[in-house]
């Protein structure tokens, strides 16, 4: 591990911190488990980290992702976001691996894999995961286990070096209304 390198982890909540207001807790979580990864803790094979934000709109979920993106790989634009509004029907979960053979879309491959075969190092960002059709949730899981997906055209997109980001807003109206009853007291 390079000097650099070693800096950025040691700082990386400060560095976050720049950029984001509050959310210390998680900051320090995302933080933690980064360096975990990149000390040799974990699977090498799957992704630095895989994370589920919850909470409701202006919060910093998605601003996170973003210093992240820019702290550790230099660019705040090296986010891959999926709006997983998007993939509600079970024939759209294809998208993400690319189209089967015979089918409109195949030699464009898929939304997921290619974002990742371009771009290695980087984090990928699941929003409102919540309306995603159940069965992204089995892609989903082979990535967060084996680190690895496999596209329509059998190319193997490796995520060992990404960041597995998830967010939601379901359950953020209770979340505020026991903050609020929390005041209260």
């Amino acid at each position: 591990m390079k000097q650099h390198e070693r800096d950025k982890l040691l700082n990386l909540e400060a560095e976050i911190g720049k950029r984001l207001i509050g959310q210390h807790e998680a900051v320090r979580a995302v933080a933690d488990a980064v360096r975990r990864s990149r000390a040799g803790m974990q699977d090498e094979n799957r992704p630095i980290g895989s994370f589920i934000f919850l909470g409701p709109t202006g919060v910093g979920k998605t601003e996170l992702a973003k210093a992240l993106a820019e702290v550790l790989f230099d660019d705040e634009r090296a986010i891959t976001r999926i709006d997983m509004s998007e993939y509600q029907e079970r024939h759209t979960v294809s998208r993400l691996v690319g189209a089967p053979p015979g089918y409109v879309g195949y030699e464009e491959g898929g939304q997921l894999t290619e974002a990742v075969r371009r771009a290695p190092y980087s984090i990928i960002l699941l929003d409102e995961i919540e309306k995603a059709h159940p069965d992204v949730y089995n892609i989903l899981l082979q990535v967060l286990d084996d680190g690895r997906l496999t596209d329509n055209k059998g190319r193997i997109a490796n995520f060992k070096n990404t960041i597995i980001i998830m967010t939601s807003n379901m359950g953020s109206e209770t979340i505020l209304e026991n903050f609020e009853d929390l005041e209260a007291l």
